[in-house]
């Protein structure tokens, strides 16, 4: 049994955090794994002011600081179903609830748990609001693209060692650039979650792609050219038509886009359509990428 309206709970992704920001019951959060993940300058501030205690790493948590804690509700998630610390939590009393926003394959899907969040904190009706808002936002940016005139070939990934990986077709990566009314050019592969490709299968599908999104990890041209001379090979890095998400970062290093884009789709669509399309969104400006130079 589980009180509502909880006053005091753990949480641990950073995509449960934008949720609660958007609630307006962040004060509730009191533990977290892994604090150094963080990006938001408003938890941030509450991390820096004592307010957040840090519980170690996710898989690992130190149970006995959480127990100590007592909070009235640990949100957690696993992706194989079996976490031991939270097991050992649950047999302490502290209710333990999973949140499971990771296993959708949608981008309105993964917005759409701010509605799981409102119920612990009899906010349903403001989670219902808050996200039809951003329902309509993204189904009003989607309609948009559609009118583009042209639709660009997208490149996404990098090598990691020697394997390059990159979004299925029907992932939601995939499912935005399709929205944003580009060719992602393997939204024909089956899955939702990530391809792992031989560079030269890569080079010879997307050599010639208008637009790459999302080049791993790398954040400036020279530094993937200095990593693997192929990249350079690609139209995309010669045109300097990249763009990537891992500049934005938070104070600590987390990286916004992990932390809020699930949860913020129609944020996304707009950025990638401005990439794409950037007359049909000329006042927008882009929040989660930015073009590598």
């Amino acid at each position: 049994i589980i009180n509502i309206p909880i006053s005091e709970l753990v949480v641990t992704s950073t995509t449960h955090i934008p949720s609660l920001e958007m609630l307006g019951v962040s004060e509730a959060l009191v533990g977290f794994p892994n604090l150094s993940y963080v990006s938001s300058e408003t938890t941030r501030k509450r991390i820096d002011a004592g307010k957040i205690v840090e519980l170690g790493k996710n898989q690992d948590m130190n149970t006995e600081v959480l127990i100590d804690l007592s909070p009235d509700l640990v949100i957690g998630f696993a992706v194989d179903g079996d976490n031991s610390a939270l097991s050992i939590i649950e047999k302490t009393g502290i209710p333990v609830v999973y949140n499971s926003d990771w296993t959708e394959t949608t981008p309105l899907g993964k917005a759409e748990w701010i509605k799981f969040f409102g119920a612990f904190f009899n906010k349903e009706e403001m989670a219902d609001s808050i996200f039809n808002t951003i329902e309509n936002q993204y189904n009003l940016a989607k309609e948009s693209a559609s009118k583009a005139l042209s639709k660009p070939t997208v490149l996404s990934g990098a090598m990691y060692r020697d394997v390059w990986y990159l979004p299925q077709g029907n992932s939601w990566a995939g499912q935005l650039i399709n929205d944003a009314n580009g060719k992602y050019l393997w939204d024909d592969s089956e899955g939702t979650g990530s391809l792992s490709l031989h560079l030269e299968s890569v080079l010879d599908k997307g050599r010639t792609a208008d637009f790459w999104i999302g080049p791993g990890q790398f954040t400036s041209l020279k530094q993937m050219s200095e990593t693997h001379s192929v990249y350079t090979k690609f139209d995309a890095f010669k045109k300097s038509n990249v763009f990537s998400f891992t500049n934005k970062k938070g104070a600590t290093g987390g990286v916004l886009y992990y932390e809020l884009a699930p949860n913020r789709p129609d944020i996304v669509l707009k950025d990638i359509i401005k990439i794409l399309h950037p007359e049909l969104l000329p006042t927008h400006e882009l929040y989660f990428f930015s073009h590598l130079e």
